[in-house]
């Protein structure tokens, strides 16, 4: 089964124009990899979840991926996002794996204490070969 679900959130910002944020999320064989874009703060993370959550209850993969390649900025917010996910995760036995936060964000999230609970792999490019193992 293989689907592809995107959703975008235009919000304005008057120093640099529009930012579009958002997730496009592919499921193939029970892996689920969730594409972050732009910023998450409270504005966005609320969507992002939603967006999330309805694939992963519809579908139970064995693993999430969060993929953070494209994401710019992360607060509180995005922190309760990954817990979230991980709580998610968790209750239907599966693994989630964080990868390509920047060095800025896999700070927050090594503060945050989300490396005990995540896999987080920084500078990997996600290819269905090497993203898609379990731990």
């Amino acid at each position: 089964m293989f689907y592809n679900l995107y959703r975008a959130l235009v919000y304005f910002n008057d120093l640099n124009g529009v930012i579009i944020v958002g997730v496009k999320i592919e499921l193939n064989d029970q892996v689920m990899i969730a594409y972050l874009n732009g910023e998450i703060d409270h504005h966005t993370a609320a969507d992002i979840r939603t967006d999330i959550d309805i694939r992963v209850e519809g579908s139970h993969p064995d693993i999430l991926i969060l993929d953070f390649t494209n994401v710019s900025f992360m607060d509180s917010s995005g922190i309760g996002l990954v817990m979230g996910r991980y709580k998610l995760m968790n209750d239907i036995d599966g693994t989630l794996k964080i990868v390509n936060p920047s060095p800025q964000i896999r700070k927050v999230m090594s503060l945050a204490g989300i490396d005990r609970l995540a896999i987080i792999e920084k500078n990997k490019p996600c290819k269905r070969s090497d993203c898609f193992d379990k731990k």
